[in-house]
């Protein structure tokens, strides 16, 4: 006998990963790591130290729109790494991505508007944006396979408007260093999701 449900050979793997190089808009939530020291500009509790002494943001990323909506993406922005400058550079790359993203920046605008646009007064000015991710894909502790996400789309992408919702966010840089949690350019305020993570995972130099 050989049919569909006595033959499982044919049958496609079960996979959650989504496909390395999809573009999608979400919604990034930083979730407190309590690790501050303002030498460095880590403050608000947003900053994370492992036990190798890496220091990081622990992100969450929500899909918003698309085949992917509501599925949710767990990387670490590194800040600090004892092995050497790679991972925080890595960081502040993506922290600029991201900033270039939700706020609408050509990645080659140097404009003294667009500078002002890519400075933050403390962590919680990345809290609850929203932006175009190209997802990646990366290995967790276990050596299984997981999303990342490495970077962002600007305004460059010709897929960016439509991602975006068209219209490309406004945006007015922060003129006090008081300032608190922004919202994302949809006026969305910050949530902090429920879901339970998945294992993060960190590459091993850092």
């Amino acid at each position: 006998m050989s049919g569909l449900w006595n033959d499982f050979n044919s049958a496609q793997s079960n996979t959650n990963v989504i496909p390395k190089g999809t573009l999608a808009k979400v919604h990034m939530t930083l979730r407190p790591g309590g690790f501050d020291d303002a030498s460095q500009g880590w403050t608000g509790g947003y900053a994370k130290r492992g036990t190798t002494g890496s220091v990081y943001l622990d992100a969450e990323f929500t899909v918003l729109d698309g085949p992917y909506a509501k599925r949710k993406i767990w990387s670490l922005i590194g800040l600090y790494s004892p092995n050497g400058p790679n991972w925080a550079n890595m960081g502040r790359g993506l922290i600029r991505g991201i900033l270039n993203s939700a706020r609408g920046i050509s990645d080659k605008d140097n404009s003294p508007e667009a500078q002002a646009k890519r400075r933050i007064n403390d962590f919680a000015n990345l809290d609850g944006l929203e932006f175009v991710a190209r997802i990646d894909i990366g290995k967790d502790t276990n050596g299984e396979e997981k999303n990342e996400i490495r970077a962002a789309v600007t305004p460059d992408h010709r897929d960016y408007a439509t991602l975006m919702g068209a219209i490309a966010p406004q945006y007015t840089a922060p003129s006090a260093p008081g300032h608190t949690h922004s919202q994302a350019p949809s006026g969305q305020q910050n949530t902090q999701p429920s879901a339970t993570p998945g294992t993060a995972g960190r590459p091993s130099w850092a």
